[in-house]
């Protein structure tokens, strides 16, 4: 059973500087969340188990987007639960065909390694190479759940201050999108 914590951890050696600078700016921008400290989580037991600790939070599915010619990015956010299909984005944002975007530019434009991607991530896109594209049920919820960077932590912060506060300050906007998720 993992502890959900208040706030960023009171010992932070051994962490990576990534990761501090997600609590550093959280914490500059007033923001409360909760963090749960764990392993990677290598199954569906695992992320279930992580999921249950960060209740009510909507856990999101992240995937780095690209077109064809990969000089357009997306970070698509949706719930968990649902299933991404090319042609129902694509039409929506107006780009003919999106495909997944490979890790090393996940590492270039947010700093992120594959499996801890994250809308945190945006802090680290200082020239803005990402559109956030987000389901309309995430904006819906009370609380998303996100890594800070790293997948061996999982925050649980109001959806409201992730849209309204932190996009603002990493100087980012995001796109709602509607996904069936049939």
């Amino acid at each position: 059973m993992y502890q959900l914590q208040s706030g960023r951890p009171e010992d932070v050696s051994g962490r990576l500087e990534k990761e501090i600078r997600v609590y550093d700016l959280l914490d500059r921008l007033h923001i409360a969340y909760e963090r749960v400290d764990h392993e990677p989580a290598e199954n569906m037991e695992a992320c279930l188990e992580i999921d249950r600790a960060l209740y009510p939070a909507v856990i999101c599915k992240n995937l780095l987007l690209c077109n064809r010619q990969q000089d357009r990015f997306y970070l698509l956010m949706i719930k968990e639960d649902k299933k991404f299909k090319t042609k129902e984005i694509s039409g929506q944002i107006g780009s003919a065909r999106l495909s997944f975007a490979d890790g090393k530019y996940m590492e270039q434009f947010l700093d992120i390694t594959p499996g801890s991607l994250s809308v945190m991530g945006l802090m680290n896109d200082t020239e803005n190479q990402v559109q956030l594209l987000v389901d309309e049920e995430v904006l819906q919820s009370e609380y998303v759940g996100c890594h800070p960077c790293i997948n061996t932590s999982s925050l649980r912060i109001r959806t409201a201050d992730v849209f309204d506060i932190f996009l603002k300050a990493v100087h980012h906007d995001c796109i709602k999108v509607t996904l069936k998720g049939e």
